[in-house]
């Protein structure tokens, strides 16, 4: 184990009861026997876990496209694990994000008081991860990203992990996404949120994971999933295919 998934090693754990592992989670069977308990499945909020991210084809290659495919415990396309997970601060450290994104979900102060020259209002220090590709439990040194900064209509795709913030995925818990689940002895925080990518560059309307607005997971060719700018309808919740979800194998 290297020392930067040393560090990341320990955020997991402190983030386990009210971070990436412990909000919106649930049990599954997307994931095959061989990667068990250490897979983790995401699915969008619009189809729900019957479909979930799965790698096209099977394919391990950088560039091979990520897409939605019904759940099932015998494809190894759909089994992920995290190859690194904790706070926004943390990959900044290891030098995988930048510094404007950092200020914006890392713990980064929103107003500075000139008066008494202290911040008094900082940004949440959100969770991030990396999901590697890890078919029957085998890692593959691939994970979800994208090939080039995140913008509208970027493919994501299979990408070299832990080489940018391209495969860097920052979890959004604001309130927003209208849908909340309450964590034992905690805040409410929604069960399903944006995955904004760790390339954003555009912190008022950021770049999240989106799923086709006009492509549904069995279409033929499979419909790949990009970035988009974070969409709400006129009630201010989020759309529903930038909402995720995520569920461990039992």
């Amino acid at each position: 184990m290297s020392i930067k998934k040393k560090v990341f090693a320990v955020a997991a754990t402190m983030t386990m009861v009210g971070g990436v592992s412990a909000v919106g989670l649930m049990s599954a069977n997307a994931s095959t026997p061989s990667c068990g308990g250490n897979c983790v499945t995401w699915y969008g909020e619009e189809y729900g876990p019957t479909f979930v991210l799965d790698v096209l084809r099977q394919g391990e290659r950088v560039g091979q496209p990520i897409i939605q495919f019904r759940a099932s415990n015998s494809d190894p396309a759909e089994d992920f694990v995290y190859d690194e997970e904790g706070s926004v601060s943390d990959f900044y450290a290891a030098g995988l994000v930048s510094e404007a994104l950092v200020l914006h979900y890392g713990g980064g102060c929103e107003y500075y008081d000139t008066a008494t020259a202290k911040c008094t209002t900082f940004y949440p220090d959100d969770n991030a991860f990396e999901l590697e590709y890890a078919p029957y439990g085998v890692d593959s040194g691939l994970c979800a990203g994208t090939g080039s900064t995140a913008g509208n209509g970027t493919p994501v795709a299979l990408e070299r992990c832990g080489v940018s913030s391209k495969t860097v995925w920052v979890v959004d818990t604001s309130p927003a996404g209208g849908i909340s689940g309450g964590i034992s002895g905690g805040p409410v925080l929604p069960t399903v949120f944006p995955l904004i990518n760790g390339s954003d560059t555009n912190f008022s309307h950021p770049y999240v994971l989106h799923y086709p607005g006009n492509g549904y997971p069995t279409d033929m060719p499979r419909p790949q999933l990009t970035t988009y700018m974070l969409q709400t309808y006129s009630d201010g919740t989020y759309y529903n295919n930038e909402l995720w979800g995520q569920s461990r194998t039992k």
